[in-house]
């Protein structure tokens, strides 16, 4: 599955968040931001992720994400230490 591909997916499953997605072809790292993860816990960030691949994980089109899941106010801070 291609990076863009896992990108589409997140956006169209999180109306309204930036997503950028790396990856190898089977190895991706997403990094998304909306302000839907407000108040929200790691986990609980992860899982609204999760649900906009659908079956994309358990039939093994993406064999391993890594998800880096912020708010807006989050993403400014992580920017300005240089954390992605």
């Amino acid at each position: 599955m291609d990076p863009e591909d896992i990108k589409k997916l997140i956006e169209a499953g999180l109306t309204g968040c930036e997503a950028t997605v790396e990856g190898d072809g089977s190895h991706y790292k997403a990094v998304v931001v909306d302000p839907v993860f407000e108040g929200k816990s790691p986990i609980e960030k992860q899982k609204l992720v999760y649900a906009t691949l659908g079956d994309k994980i358990t039939n093994g089109e993406i064999h391993a994400l890594t998800i880096k899941a912020y708010t807006p106010k989050e993403w400014e801070t992580a920017k300005k230490l240089l954390i992605s």
